[in-house]
């Protein structure tokens, strides 16, 4: 594993020697690593079987040292997967993703049990519902958010039914329709929103990201204004929004596309 080395375009004679697995990352911006260097590094090693190459753009040396000015969270975070990867490829452990994840969510939606449902996770986990910026960082946080905003205030018929799931060496990611009847208030989907009473139903995409066999972070995705065009806070005649349509559309794509288009 290579984090930003420079140099290597003087050691290319020696590609031929490479018999193990490597990953080499790159910032774009790396003075110590310049173009041309990048260019003779990539001509050499690009074509080798046991080699990978990766170039992050607008990141500079040192972009995975969180203690750095030039840490760049984004390259950093996919070079630690990029990472991972390779290690759980030719080393192991090899863990079930899915499983793991499927356990969570059956004490959370499920059991509804705090406990449980954090016991899954690191000591110090983050979720963030992006659309609000709800959730948790850190376990206190979590623990207090999931015991009185989240794990008691789901609908009783809330339901996930899956879409697609695809499993990586050190993340899930889910694509759902999420659906629920707004009979509670529900602090984390409609926060500071009075029940309406109305049934919701949206595309929803988790993106679950491990380490070793904890959950890590959530990072959970949905479109705020279908859900509410559908409690009725957002009228569909007066902007190019959809409701439960897209969630009818995910399922059946025969439905009619280009609605929304007045051309």
């Amino acid at each position: 594993m290579g984090y930003y080395g420079f140099g290597i375009e003087g050691m290319l004679d020696a590609a031929a020697e490479i018999a193990v697995p490597l990953a080499l990352h790159f910032g774009a911006d790396d003075t110590h690593v310049p173009p041309e260097a990048l260019a003779q590094i990539a001509a050499r090693l690009s074509g080798h079987p046991e080699i990978e190459i990766h170039v992050y753009p607008g990141a500079g040396h040192g972009f995975a040292a969180s203690g750095r000015a030039a840490f760049d969270k984004p390259a950093a975070m996919m070079a630690h997967s990029r990472s991972i990867a390779l290690f759980r490829r030719v080393m192991g452990p090899h863990y079930d993703l899915g499983a793991l994840w499927d356990k969570h969510c059956e004490y959370k939606f499920g059991l509804r049990d705090v406990a449980r449902t954090v016991s899954t996770m690191v000591p110090e986990p983050y979720v963030n519902h992006i659309p609000t910026m709800t959730d948790g960082v850190g376990y206190r946080e979590l623990y207090q958010f999931y015991q009185h905003h989240f794990v008691d205030s789901n609908p009783s018929d809330t339901k996930l039914v899956p879409i697609s799931r695809t499993i990586g060496s050190d993340r899930v990611v889910d694509e759902m329709l999420f659906s629920f009847t707004h009979d509670r208030a529900i602090d984390w989907i409609l926060p500071g929103v009075a029940p309406t009473g109305r049934f919701v139903e949206v595309p929803l995409l988790a993106v679950i990201c491990f380490r070793g066999d904890k959950l890590y972070n959530e990072h959970i995705y949905w479109d705020q204004a279908s859900v509410l065009v559908q409690v009725g806070l957002l009228d569909p005649a007066l902007y190019p929004v959809t409701g439960r349509e897209q969630a009818a559309k995910l399922v059946d794509p025969g439905l009619p596309s280009n609605t929304l288009n007045p051309r």
